[in-house]
């Protein structure tokens, strides 16, 4: 997982949105030691360039930018529609279990 300082300042902000918080059941605490799992475990991007914008949510365009910087071979999203562009960067884009499947054939 590739992970950038927007993206993990994005991932913040929404997930300490109040709505989320109740939810979830979750505390600030617990949103900050996810956070910090997420930063420890993920490959950290530098982003040396913005191509803002490519997207048509403006609000995705820092995941774009950290694969993109990351050399990611996918985006795996729910939201696939919200990643049309993507490709003109050799960046594939698809559902977590059609990702997973393909990865899981691509080991055998």
């Amino acid at each position: 997982m590739l992970i950038s300082v927007p993206l993990a300042l994005e991932y913040e902000a929404v997930l300490m949105r109040p709505e989320h918080l109740r939810r979830s059941r979750a505390s600030e605490a617990d949103v900050h030691l996810l956070l910090d799992a997420i930063v420890r475990q993920g490959e950290r991007v530098a982003i040396s360039y913005l191509w803002r914008p490519a997207l048509r949510d403006p609000g995705d365009e820092m995941v774009l930018e950290t694969a993109v910087n990351g050399h990611a071979a996918w985006i795996v999203t729910f939201n696939v529609d919200d990643y049309v562009g993507a490709e003109r960067f050799g960046i594939n884009v698809g559902r977590p279990g059609p990702v997973w499947r393909y990865v899981q054939e691509q080991r055998r």
